[in-house]
């Protein structure tokens, strides 16, 4: 799989914004979870299969996706201290 487009939500867009490293942040996601939103070392949340969390580039994330769109969208962030 290739080219999911990644979103983010208010909420996450906000704590990305405050993240020292966003442009990075973007292209790890873009190249990693972007291709592959099942792989990564990503696991499902409570038994959904769509609903998932993962780290990239150092960054614990709580995301949806959206197969039937082709897309990702990132709900939660905590990012490093």
């Amino acid at each position: 799989m290739s080219g999911y487009r990644i979103a983010y939500a208010p909420v996450a867009e906000a704590t990305l914004k405050q993240y020292a490293g966003p442009a990075g942040f973007r292209r790890a996601m873009a190249s990693t979870l972007g291709h592959d939103p099942y792989g990564h070392g990503s696991s499902p949340v409570g038994g959904e299969r769509d609903r998932r969390e993962a780290t990239v580039a150092g960054v614990f994330i709580r995301y949806y996706v959206a197969a039937t769109v082709v897309k990702i969208t990132v709900v939660r962030m905590v990012p490093p201290p």
